[in-house]
């Protein structure tokens, strides 16, 4: 009977996945019994656990996938309907790197990450980049909001080298997935972890912009003391796929605290007397523009929402 081995997946392109089992990378092939019937999603994607059996000597057939823990994906359309295109599958944590200044930070994307973040239970850190340019006051001003609702944070300068030993020591051992607007310098951070880091991941981030998903490698990279980076240029296109926004109440932390108080079972958290949300807004226990980024995810008009 043909031993069945369990692997990774940490690289995919064109029907092929490269499947690591301790120091072993195997290049395998779907058996075809898992590629009948219509698909809404890949079926195997990086980051994914499989079961295989060896045919040759690095050679192999991948006969189950294990169920997914989490998954960062984005639905891209076809002809047959919408299509999950799975990212990167069990992700151990996300890093969302935002610049303090050159370019001023985008705290709406980071919220909504922090969302999508929440919603696939991926652990999370913050990065606060460029903290040379604006030093420790501001950007403190622009991130302690999330330190306050437990978030973890780490200021650094990847030009001054400053916070990137305390960063480098989250990543050992895990599969991370970084994830942030351009210019924020994820690519100078990488760099200052690992030298070469930086570049390496660019160019799997370009090819994965450039190239379809069927076609394109995408592939885990991995840290010299352990664990891996995959870079996530797909993540800025992502929507809060199947999320509705009753739903979006569970992914605020400090808001989702504050619902437990609320007077009413239906309230819209705007305008009712006796909202906990409001309350706590105004004892600032809520960030007002936390506040304003989880009504618009809830899809309230702009005109609707009160400003405190």
């Amino acid at each position: 009977m043909t031993e069945k081995i369990r692997g990774r997946v940490i690289q995919a392109q064109s029907g092929f996945f490269n499947v690591e089992t301790g120091e072993q990378v195997v290049v395998c092939q779907l058996r075809g019994r898992l590629k009948k019937g219509r698909k809404l999603a890949d079926i195997v994607a990086i980051g994914d656990w499989v079961i295989y059996t060896e045919q040759e000597p690095g050679k192999g057939m991948i006969e189950e996938v294990e169920p997914r823990q989490a998954m960062l994906y984005r639905m891209a359309p076809t002809a047959r309907g919408e299509f999950k295109q799975i990212i990167i599958a069990n992700p151990d944590q996300a890093i969302f790197v935002f610049s303090v200044a050159q370019p001023e930070p985008r705290l709406p994307m980071l919220d909504r990450f922090l969302v999508i973040a929440e919603r696939e239970s991926i652990d999370i850190l913050i990065v606060a980049n460029k903290i040379d340019l604006v030093g420790m006051g501001q950007a403190r001003e622009y991130f302690q909001r999330y330190q306050k609702i437990g978030y973890q944070v780490f200021y650094t300068s990847a030009v001054k080298n400053r916070g990137i030993k305390q960063l480098k020591k989250q990543l050992i051992g895990k599969t991370n997935v970084f994830a942030g607007p351009s210019g924020a310098g994820k690519t100078s951070i990488l760099n200052a972890i690992q030298p070469g880091l930086g570049l390496e991941v660019k160019e799997v981030s370009e090819a994965t912009k450039k190239g379809k998903h069927t076609t394109v490698s995408r592939r885990l990279v991995p840290l010299s003391d352990g664990g891996y980076i995959a870079d996530t240029p797909g993540l800025k296109a992502l929507d809060l796929w199947d999320i509705t926004p009753e739903e979006v109440d569970g992914y605020f932390p400090e808001i989702r605290d504050a619902l437990l108080h609320c007077r009413f079972s239906d309230c819209t958290h705007t305008h009712e007397p006796g909202c906990a949300v409001i309350e706590a807004i105004k004892d600032k226990k809520i960030h007002p523009e936390r506040y304003r980024s989880y009504l618009r995810l809830r899809e309230v008009e702009e005109d609707k929402i009160p400003w405190f």
